[in-house]
């Protein structure tokens, strides 16, 4: 590894690490047609390029490096240790330097401008998580929702993210950060989009987890790429900084579910086999942070330390100058000069990687060259199980594990545990009328919450009205009339029914439990989903819960960016996993919907400190031709885990909360423990 540095006052010798000498010129450099020394000794075959005079050498010299680096360690027989023992000294001494050229690039407008550009990817994949919870209410109505259908429509987002991140984060490994940043967003925002039209459920389902897979990618690779432009000072404060976005995108999914869902008047249809309701407007409000980050991150460069990663020396030397120019001029210093003028990398190639079939690619169909990347891809993975990464890699899926279990479990357990409450409270208010005898009486208004036993009805009217949880048991109508009647869970068991009509009810046969109809008749019933849903009025508590929880985790955020470099990553990750462990164990004293939603601010406050710094952790403990790989896997892990902490807490609702308790609490213990027994990396180069 080489590098020279442009002095503006004086030329002078530059000692490489091999021995050689690069003068630096800047005047000479500035002149039409000069050369950099380093390109003194060429031979006529070798021609002058684009950035040589910077003395950065061509790709093809590199491979020609490589090729007789491989050639040298074949004629001496080298074991495959001293071989990776030498490739990790280049990777040692490829860290130090892009440390250096770093610090002299320093931090500023380039690294803020990049900060909020990320922030948008960041914010749609926290969108992403609330949509279908939002949506729930009002698409179960539409699409006749059972609760079988609602519980896989709410899991399928996160298995479409855990296919996302471990293929998005493989592939950012092999063709780049920006790239694959794209087209993942790409993906989210299209399906996203269709979500937003489709009619039926397989369709929506279906729109649903391919946004999931395109949004999983954002996560792994959005840390990977912002830390690879930050110095080793600045790196844990600025990537927890980083983590707010995602706390923004809640809060922007809740605050437009609050706004648009609720405005039925937002809605057309065509006919009755296309409907457009308000809460198709909100799916599709929804992918505009995708969108705008698509749009923003077209303006940024790849990231320099997988150009030199991947031999393109000249382009991550503009990419960087680019950095220090921004920087400077917003400093007020546009006069000073990028002084890094020279910068060798050759980075022992692993033999069962190929990564030179680029240049037959081009011969190759479209499926061979999917399989090659695949295979790439593929044995890339392989390499993070490596003796050198093994333990590491298995102590951090336990801590990812952990820490997704018990956080997504609770959190979902949380609101479920509200409704159940609140059902509680509802049922505890319901009025019970027994061998009650109304006649010749006309009801025109809401019937809620009541039961009615042994009651007789003679000559009664049920027009235009609507039933809430009504229950009539061994009861008697006769010569009644029902019309334009909307009901939910509205049931009449053992009663009978004489010269009774119903006209454009809802009120079907189902609802009719064991009782019978003599000389009744049902005309132009309505028609549409025959199953019961929740009290809408109960969508604006979802909104307003999520909203609280995710605008708590600010106080977090904040100590956690405030406190990252100081303390360190190990420290922050089991202290913040202790402190929830402990928390939990006050969901014993949640007895009360406010109570509930007052624990469920203090855990999310707590935990997302423990959340940033496993982010920076897992950036940080893998090298930068692995970085991505390793953080996809470990994010599809925990969206694995997400699955099943969520239908595992679920199933607990309304039977104990000791249980839920009891596992969140030994998972954060189990994480707290782990964590201490990883490699703190505060104050390290960036591998």
């Amino acid at each position: 590894i080489s590098v020279s540095y442009q002095n503006d006052d004086d030329d002078y010798p530059v000692q490489a690490q091999d021995g050689s000498y690069y003068r630096s010129n800047s005047r000479a450099n500035d002149d039409e047609g000069a050369h950099s020394d380093s390109t003194e000794g060429h031979d006529e075959d070798d021609e002058i390029y684009e950035g040589e005079y910077q003395g950065i050498p061509r790709n093809d010299s590199v491979e020609k490096a490589d090729r007789q680096v491989d050639g040298v360690g074949q004629s001496q027989f080298r074991d495959m240790t001293q071989y990776e023992g030498e490739r990790r000294k280049d990777q040692e001494e490829l860290a130090q330097q892009y440390e250096t050229i770093l610090q002299e690039c320093g931090h500023g407008r380039f690294q803020w401008t990049l900060y909020f550009v990320l922030g948008l990817a960041l914010m749609a994949d926290g969108v992403e998580i609330f949509v279908v919870g939002f949506v729930l209410p009002s698409a179960e109505k539409d699409m006749c929702l059972s609760e079988p259908n609602k519980g896989m429509l709410g899991l399928i987002v996160y298995l479409g993210m855990m296919v996302g991140a471990f293929v998005w984060g493989g592939l950012a490994d092999r063709i780049g950060r920006r790239q694959t940043l794209l087209i993942s967003l790409s993906i989210n925002s299209v399906f996203a989009f269709f979500s937003s039209f489709v009619q039926g459920y397989s369709s929506f389902l279906f729109c649903r987890l391919l946004s999931g897979v395109g949004i999983g990618g954002s996560i792994p690779i959005v840390f990977s790429y912002y830390s690879e432009f930050l110095a080793q000072e600045k790196r844990g404060e600025h990537l927890s900084w980083l983590c707010m976005f995602w706390m923004i995108g809640g809060i922007y999914a809740a605050a437009m579910a609050w706004a648009i869902i609720p405005h039925y008047g937002w809605s057309f249809q065509m006919g009755s086999a296309y409907q457009f309701h308000s809460w198709r407007v909100f799916v599709l409000v929804c992918a505009f942070p995708a969108v705008a980050a698509i749009a923003a991150l077209t303006t940024m460069p790849e990231s320099p330390r997988f150009f030199l990663e991947n031999g393109k020396h000249d382009e991550a030397w503009m990419i960087l100058k680019q950095v220090h120019d921004t920087n400077m001029r917003a400093k007020g210093y546009p006069e000073r000069v990028f002084s890094v003028s020279t910068a060798r990398f050759t980075i022992r190639k692993n033999n069962n990687i190929k990564t030179e079939t680029k240049v037959s690619i081009v011969h190759w169909t479209q499926i061979k060259c999917c399989l090659i990347l695949g295979f790439q891809v593929w044995s890339n993975f392989l390499t993070v199980f490596n003796p050198e990464y093994r333990r590491i890699t298995y102590m951090m899926m336990a801590v990812w594990f952990s820490m997704s279990f018990s956080y997504y479990g609770l959190t979902v357990w949380f609101p479920d545990m509200i409704k159940y409450l609140q059902k509680q409270e509802y049922s505890s208010r319901t009025k019970v009328f027994i061998k009650e005898k109304v006649e010749h009486v006309t009801f025109n208004f809401t019937l809620e919450n009541q039961i009615h036993r042994n009651g007789e009805y003679f000559n009664n009217k049920f027009l235009n009205l609507k039933m809430k949880s009504m229950v009539f048991e061994d009861s008697m109508f006769e010569e009644c009339y029902f019309e334009d009647i909307t009901s939910s869970n509205t049931f009449f068991r053992n009663c009978t029914f004489i010269s009774t009509l119903f006209y454009n009810t809802d009120l079907f046969k189902y609802r009719l439990i064991n009782s019978k109809l003599i000389n009744s008749t049902f005309l132009h019933n309505k028609e549409g989903c025959m199953l019961d849903f929740s009290d809408e009025n109960n969508a604006y508590m979802i909104y307003f819960v999520s909203f609280l929880g995710t605008l708590a985790v600010l106080p977090g955020n904040i100590v956690s960016a405030l406190l990252m470099d100081k303390i360190g990553r190990l420290r922050m990750l089991a202290g913040s996993s202790v402190i929830s462990c402990v928390s939990c164990f006050f969901l014993s004293f949640g007895n009360s919907e406010s109570a509930m939603i007052a624990l469920l601010c203090l855990f999310g406050g707590i935990s997302i400190a423990s959340w940033n710094a496993l982010d920076v952790l897992t950036v940080e403990l893998y090298p930068s031709d692995k970085r991505t790989t390793a953080f996809g896997f470990l994010n599809a892990l925990c969206k694995l885990a997400a699955v099943l902490g969520i239908s595992i807490f679920q199933s607990f609702v309304g039977i104990t909360k000791a249980v839920p308790i009891l596992f969140a609490s030994a998972a954060l213990a189990v994480g707290s423990f782990l964590a201490l027994k990883l490699p703190e990396t505060r104050g390290q180069v960036l591998q």
